[in-house]
C-alpha cells in the first residue's frame, strides 16, 4: 500500500504548483508525502476537463482528496455549496485547509479524515481520482461506504485509469446495484458516471 494513504513523518518540503483547468489560473501548496505533490495528476486533469461543476449542489464531497483540488475547485465554482474533503493523510487535510483558505473559500471546505465525516450527511456529488492501488477489496470497501451517501438522484464521478481496471470496476459497481456509466475516456483514463440504480 502506498505511503500516501498514511501520515507521513518526514519534512514537508512546502511548495507551489500552478495548474490550469475550467479556464481559471490556479496555484496550490502542496509538500513531500502526498499524491502528485509536483503538480496535477493526469486522472484529476482528465475528470476536471471531462467535467462541469454541479449548478444548484449543496453538498459535495471530495473523497481521496489530497491537497485539495477537487474540494477548492468545486467550492470555487459552487458558491452555495459546502464541501467535505476526506482523506486519511493528515498532511494532505492540512494542505487542504490551507489551499481552501488561500482561494477564499475555507469556510465552506471541511477537510476531515473518514470517521470524522457525519454518516448521516448525504451528497449531491462525489467527485474522486480513488486510490485504486490500495487493491480490490479495500477500493470495494470505499466505495460501498460512500456511494450509499449520495442523495436522492445524486451521482459520483470518478476517473480511474483503464490499466488499472476501470473496465472491471465499472462492471463490479453495475453487480452491487449502481448505474455506472462511461461518460469520456482520454489519457488512458475513464470518467464514470455513477448512481443508485433504483433510484433513491
Amino acid at each position: 500500500m502506498s505511503h500516501y494513504f498514511h501520515t507521513p513523518t518526514g519534512a514537508e518540503n512546502r511548495r507551489q504548483v500552478a495548474v490550469r483547468f475550467w479556464d481559471t489560473d490556479w496555484q496550490f501548496t502542496t509538500a513531500d508525502g502526498v499524491f502528485s505533490a509536483d503538480g496535477l495528476d493526469l486522472g484529476t486533469s482528465v475528470l476536471l476537463r471531462e467535467s462541469v461543476p454541479p449548478a444548484g449542489a449543496s453538498r459535495l464531497l471530495d473523497l481521496g482528496c489530497g491537497y485539495g483540488v477537487l474540494a477548492v475547485a468545486l467550492a470555487s465554482a459552487c458558491p452555495g455549496a459546502v464541501v467535505d474533503a476526506v482523506d486519511t493523510n493528515e498532511r494532505a487535510l492540512e494542505l487542504c485547509a490551507t489551499n481552501a483558505a488561500a482561494h477564499r473559500v475555507g469556510d465552506r471546505v471541511h477537510a476531515i479524515t473518514p470517521d470524522q465525516a457525519d454518516p448521516d450527511v448525504r451528497y449531491d456529488e462525489i467527485w474522486s481520482n480513488p486510490p485504486i492501488r490500495i487493491g480490490k477489496a479495500a477500493l470495494h470497501e470505499l466505495l460501498l461506504t460512500w456511494l450509499p451517501r449520495l442523495a436522492p438522484g445524486g451521482t459520483a464521478r470518478l476517473v480511474v485509469g483503464r490499466n488499472l481496471g476501470a473496465d472491471s470496476l465499472q462492471a463490479w459497481l453495475g453487480q452491487v446495484g449502481y448505474r455506472c456509466e462511461r461518460v469520456a475516456s482520454a489519457k488512458g483514463f475513464r470518467v464514470f458516471s455513477v448512481s443508485d440504480e433504483s433510484g433513491s
